[in-house]
């Protein structure tokens, strides 16, 4: 699995409409066939960081997405949305999933 972290410092005047901003670009990754998840999330720390969380099955289903219309079309437009250059985490990763923390242990059926 290719798993990516990346970073999104949003201009104020756009963080609060950041997912209806990217919403189009964001349905649009879900629906691709080798798309594990393609999640948002937002900073408690500085409510103007969106980070993104996405995984693709393979290195193709990668590369497919990153030569899509809509990845294309999100590239020309989000630039103009943003404080600053995004940062990024690409790695490959020997799974398809999650994993449940070895570390923890919650019991739900108390």
């Amino acid at each position: 699995m290719i798993f990516i972290a990346v970073k999104h410092p949003v201009r104020p005047e756009y963080a609060d409409d950041w997912p209806t901003l990217v919403e189009e670009f964001t349905t649009a990754t879900r629906a691709e066939p080798g798309t594990l998840w393609f999640d948002w999330y937002r900073s408690v720390e500085d409510p103007n960081v969106y980070l993104l969380l996405e995984a693709f099955r393979h290195a193709a289903a990668g590369a497919a997405h990153v030569n899509t219309d809509h990845f294309k079309a999100a590239m020309t437009r989000i630039p103009a949305l943003l404080a600053g250059n995004p940062e990024i985490v690409n790695v490959e990763v020997p799974s398809d999933g999650w994993f449940e923390m070895a570390e923890m242990h919650v019991d739900v059926d108390s």
